[in-house]
C-alpha cells in the first residue's frame, strides 16, 4: 500500500481493468487548456509540482511514449530527475522516421529504446535501438497497434506523455485507462489547446468520465478514468 496521498493518485495504475495493462495519458495545461503560446512557446506552464507529477509518472512506469512531433520540437531527455526513482524505457512514435540520430532520448544510458515505424520506413538509428515496424492501412499507426507491440515486449505499465495529437489519438481509440491533466494558475488567452477529438453536434454526446482532483501545490491535477471505455489488449507478455 502506498502512503497517502500516494495511493489515491497512483494506486490506479498498479494493476489494469481491461487486461494486464495500464496506459496513461498526460497534459500540462494552463486554466484555459493551453499548451503552448501561439508561437509555441511551452517550457514551463507547469511550476515544479506539475513537473515533479509527470517525472513520478515516469517513474512509475514501464515505458514513456512520446511522438515525433515532441521529440524533434522539444528534442526531450525522457528520464526521472526531478524525484528519485527508475527511468522508463523511452519509445518515441516515428511513423516516418524523422527522428535524428542524436536525439536526446537515444542517448545511450542503459536505458531501453525504441523507434517506432511505418512496416515500409527505412531508419538508420544508432546502435542498441530498436526498431519496431507496423503496418499502417490508413497511412497512421494505430494506437491499439502501439499499446499490443509494447505489451508483446513486456512493457504493461506505459505513459503517453505528448504531444498533444498523440495523447488525443490514443484518447480517442479508447487507448488510455487514465488521463492526467495538471493544470497550473496561468491563463495564456490564445494558443495550441490539449485535447484535439472528432466534433460533436450536441452536448450529449461529449465524453463524460468519472474524475478525482487532487492539489499539487498551487497547480490542480484532474485524474480521469478512463478504464471503462478503454479496449482491451489480447496479446501480453508475462
Amino acid at each position: 500500500m502506498l502512503p497517502a496521498p500516494w495511493q489515491e493518485i497512483f494506486g490506479p495504475l498498479r494493476q489494469g481493468i481491461k487486461d494486464n495493462l495500464v496506459v496513461v495519458g498526460q497534459f500540462g495545461q494552463s486554466i484555459d487548456a493551453r499548451i503552448a503560446t501561439p508561437t509555441g512557446h511551452s517550457h514551463y506552464i507547469n511550476g515544479a509540482a506539475g513537473l515533479a507529477h509527470l517525472h513520478r509518472l515516469r517513474a512509475l512506469v514501464d515505458a514513456v511514449v512520446v511522438g515525433i512531433g515532441t521529440a524533434v520540437a522539444d528534442d526531450p531527455q525522457l528520464t526521472v530527475r526531478h524525484v528519485a526513482g527508475p527511468s522508463p524505457a523511452r519509445v518515441v512514435i516515428d511513423p516516418s522516421g524523422r527522428l535524428p540520430a542524436t536525439a536526446r532520448l537515444l542517448a545511450e544510458d542503459g536505458i531501453k529504446r525504441i523507434v517506432i515505424t511505418r512496416a515500409e520506413t527505412q531508419t538508420r538509428l544508432p546502435a542498441g535501438v530498436e526498431h519496431v515496424a507496423l503496418p499502417s492501412p490508413r497511412g497512421q499507426l494505430a494506437p491499439e497497434a502501439i499499446v499490443a507491440a509494447l505489451a508483446e515486449r513486456g512493457f504493461h505499465r506505459m505513459l503517453i506523455e505528448g504531444g498533444a495529437d498523440t495523447v488525443s489519438r490514443f484518447l480517442a481509440a479508447g487507448c488510455l485507462d487514465r488521463l492526467h491533466i495538471v493544470i497550473a494558475p496561468i491563463i495564456l488567452g490564445a494558443g495550441r489547446t490539449s485535447v484535439s477529438l472528432a466534433p460533436i453536434a450536441r452536448v450529449e454526446e461529449a465524453m463524460r468520465v468519472p474524475m478525482r482532483i487532487h492539489k499539487l501545490g498551487e497547480e490542480v491535477l484532474l485524474d480521469c478514468d478512463l478504464s471503462a471505455q478503454r479496449v482491451a489488449v489480447a496479446k501480453t507478455s508475462t
